[in-house]
């Protein structure tokens, strides 16, 4: 028997302000995208913002419907958005930013796991990390370096 420890190093800015100018405005285009959710259901919104090679930015917001909960994630629909206008480019940066119309939220929240799986596919495919940043509506805003940071032993197509 082996034992492995597995370490991941994260960023954690304490406000919006320590971002380098790049990042500010990828996170307002997610802020912007969050503010367009559809989220009548669970009244969380999140809005995410998806930075390609060529400076393209591409967003997607959760999205919701009667037969909840089989709306979408906001991370999904930006990476199936990406991928299926923009085939050939890749994802450089991701930030993601959450809120819910019944309070406020003051901490980061990261994907879900179905997000980490499907941003962890395309990470693969690319060969190049893509670095995540991920917050509420205030306060600290995390940023890992790879999405495989959030899933460290991902699946992949060499299982298959």
């Amino acid at each position: 028997m082996k034992k492995i420890e597995i370490k991941t190093a994260i960023t954690v800015f304490d406000s919006f302000d320590e971002l380098l100018e790049d990042d500010k405005s990828l996170m307002n285009d997610a802020i912007k995208a969050r503010q367009n959710a559809y989220a009548p259901y669970s009244k969380f919104s999140v809005g995410a913002a998806l930075l390609l090679e060529d400076d393209t930015i591409v967003i997607g917001n959760n999205q919701e419907n009667a037969a909840y909960p089989s709306g979408m994630c906001a991370e999904r629909v930006a990476i199936w958005n990406a991928s299926s206008q923009y085939p050939n480019k890749k994802v450089i940066k991701l930030a993601i930013s959450a809120s819910s119309s019944t309070h406020i939220v003051k901490e980061p929240v990261a994907p879900c796991g179905a997000c980490r799986q499907t941003l962890s596919e395309y990470e693969m495919k690319q060969k190049e990390p893509i670095e995540v940043f991920f917050m509420g509506e205030e306060g600290k805003i995390i940023k890992t370096s790879s999405v495989l940071d959030l899933l460290p032993i991902a699946f992949d197509k060499s299982f298959l």
